[in-house]
């Protein structure tokens, strides 16, 4: 006839704890103690210029590791 029926994805399934790391780059940037300062500066750019650019790192580096220890593994069948 056709091919059996495949189990319905469990909704629950994406739920894994690295998920949480992804709150860093939320919340970094919302402390001002952080960046409220014009010294020290980088290239004759001041703190608050160049650590924008550091927070996009972190966004990107913690978006990377959530990836990949999150991803699935294996996949035999393709």
């Amino acid at each position: 006839m056709g091919e059996p029926a495949q189990p319905a994805p469990d909704p629950a399934g994406d739920r894994s704890p690295w998920n949480w790391l992804l709150i860093i780059p939320i919340v970094v940037p919302l402390i001002p103690a952080l960046f409220n300062a014009i010294e020290p500066t980088f290239i004759s750019f001041p703190l608050f210029y160049w650590l924008q650019l550091a927070f996009i790192a972190l966004g990107v580096a913690t978006t990377t590791v959530v990836y990949q220890m999150t991803k699935k593994r294996g996949g035999g069948d393709r």
